[in-house]
């Protein structure tokens, strides 16, 4: 357990250290505060607990994490899955739909804790880049488009535009369409500025002095006070088996926000970052996160990015944001009690609206169009089965190691010809002519086991059958790192092959792992039909002696 406690390498707390630590997290709590409001909105949960989250699970987070400057709290992601999780299930905000978020919170929190106890933080190599971009940005449309109703203060979008007029010039559309603007403009001009609370308090103010809920509704008067100690409801075992799946995937989305997050703090400092021990922390943080009443925690990527702009140099500086949260809990809730719901929507819009960006399409069709194709199943995988929208990245990872699987089983084997820049090329792509008559040289850029064996085998014996006068075969086993029984088994069938039919093979450059595995095999015998060369120059210099070679390109230099 010592290496979960991270505390423990904090620096001294100082009088300087801790003015720099407490201006940070002043400046993160006054986004903090009105975003964790709006996002428990998002999740269908009471408004209260958003600011739950931001207390005791963030507080786990950074005293137990790898990275001691994340803002962990709610998060777009996995607010949205939560809601598209529970719909169907219950009533959102009802004492129901806060159980069942309790137990998402429960088992999503269960399973990265096993995981990281487990040094299982490579399991989030299962979700890949190209797949979490196309679930992101379609996540961030369906967002985007079920807040247009709150922010124009109607029941549900219609298509009738008859009423587009009313609804434009009413109040809620007014305080919305208005407060969109602000932010927008604040974000472009000024985005030091907390504009989501400068906002929300000017919002409050005027929703007071109009006396706005007359013509719309408002956010109410939030409950002041730490939370509770929360058990939920035991849901039967048929409601348990249908958020094993969603708490699944908001385990995976959540843990893949702090992950980014994570990685850019670490590489900033030049240290390395535990992947296991994040997974833990991020655990408990969803374990303290339920036990509060509360729903399942995330990173914010754009909270833990101003943290690190604000000049936070530690994990004291996250302390202090919980302390303002705490602040906040205890005496600013009458505050926000005025504010529109459609001012509400507006903040959720544009928090959300970073995380739209379709020109990644472009950019990855540009670097492998197997995986653009991976990006856009997903995405539009998503937008299909809304809300249930974990479907969408449950998709996209078995396209993705359907695709890893298919590399594997269909490794690139090249016949090699000498460059005359002295390099070992692709015969057949540069037009290169054989390295010495009836030779077949070959490089296979793969691991020689079960997965690749069968096309290396492929490989010779086809070139064998269109070739019979072939004398010779030489296997460049630099690329070749590791070798399982499969591998063992069909190199030594090859050799024995070759062999009976009076042809010698060459190998270069095997690896000592590699080596060493068909030696204990009894694979690598002392006969005249296999020859072991150490580097690729010493076998060329064999291989001209077969044939000459012209002078111009002489030995290679590998």
């Amino acid at each position: 357990m010592q290496r979960f406690l991270t505390f423990r390498h904090w620096p001294r707390l100082s009088p300087e250290l801790a003015r720099s630590e407490v201006l940070a997290g002043l400046t993160v709590a006054l986004v903090m505060v009105p975003q964790a409001v709006a996002y428990a909105g998002l999740a269908g949960m009471p408004l209260v607990t958003g600011l739950y989250t931001c207390l005791l699970p963030a507080l786990l987070a950074v005293l137990f994490g790898s990275a001691s400057r994340l803002s962990v709290g709610p998060a777009a992601l996995t607010c949205v899955l939560i809601g598209a999780s529970l719909t169907g299930l219950a009533e959102p905000g009802s004492t129901q739909w806060v159980s069942l978020a309790v137990w998402l919170s429960l088992l999503s929190g269960g399973i990265q804790l096993l995981l990281g106890l487990g040094n299982y933080g490579w399991l989030i190599n299962l979700v890949s880049s190209p797949v979490m971009m196309g679930f992101t940005q379609a996540a961030s449309l369906l967002i985007m488009a079920s807040q247009v109703p709150a922010l124009l203060g109607i029941p549900a979008w219609r298509w009738d535009m008859s009423s587009w007029g009313t609804w434009l010039t009413g109040w809620p559309a007014l305080f919305g369409l208005g407060s969109l603007a602000v932010l927008l403009l604040l974000r472009h001009y000024q985005p030091r500025w907390p504009g989501i609370m400068l906002v929300m308090g000017a919002a409050s103010m005027l929703g007071y002095a109009s006396d706005y809920t007359q013509h719309g509704s408002i956010v109410g008067l939030l409950p002041s006070g730490l939370p509770a100690l929360y058990w939920p409801e035991w849901p039967g075992l048929d409601v348990l088996n249908q958020l094993w799946v969603p708490a699944m995937v908001i385990a995976l989305v959540s843990f893949l926000e702090t992950a980014s997050s994570a990685r850019i703090e670490c590489q900033r400092d030049g240290k390395r970052w535990d992947d296991s021990t994040e997974l833990f922390s991020q655990g408990l943080a969803k374990l303290a996160s339920a036990l509060s009443g509360s729903f399942p925690t995330s990173t914010s990527f754009s909270r833990s990015a101003l943290m690190l702009y604000a000049g936070a140099r530690s994990g004291w500086a996250v302390v202090a944001s919980v302390g303002f949260v705490l602040l906040a809990l205890l005496v600013l809730m009458p505050a926000l009690q005025f504010v529109p719901r459609s001012v509400m929507a507006a903040a959720v819009i544009v928090a959300v609206l970073n995380l739209f960006q379709p020109r990644q399409f472009l950019k990855l069709w540009r670097i492998d169009r197997v995986e653009t194709a991976t990006a856009a199943v997903t995405f539009a995988i998503t937008l299909a089965t809304a809300p249930r929208i974990y479907w969408g990245v449950m998709a996209g990872v078995l396209l993705g190691l359907s695709h890893f699987l298919h590399t594997r089983l269909h490794p690139r084997i090249i016949e090699v010809g000498l460059h005359p820049d002295g390099s070992l090329r692709d015969r057949h792509l540069w037009h290169l002519p054989p390295l010495a008559p009836h030779l077949f040289a070959l490089r296979m850029d793969a691991e020689l086991d079960f997965a690749a064996a069968s096309s290396f085998e492929r490989a010779i014996t086809d070139h064998l059958a269109q070739h019979p006068d072939t004398q010779h075969v030489c296997l460049f086993a630099q690329p070749i790192n590791r070798i399982d029984a499969t591998g063992v088994e069909t190199f030594g069938q090859l050799q024995r092959q070759l062999a009976s039919r009076g042809i010698t093979l060459h190998i270069s450059g095997i690896k000592l792992p590699v080596e060493k595995a068909l030696q204990r095999a009894g694979e690598l015998p002392d006969v005249p039909e296999l020859k072991l060369y150490r580097t690729d120059a010493e076998a060329l210099q064999a291989l001209r002696q077969l044939a000459p070679l012209p002078d111009d390109i002489g030995a290679a230099s590998i």
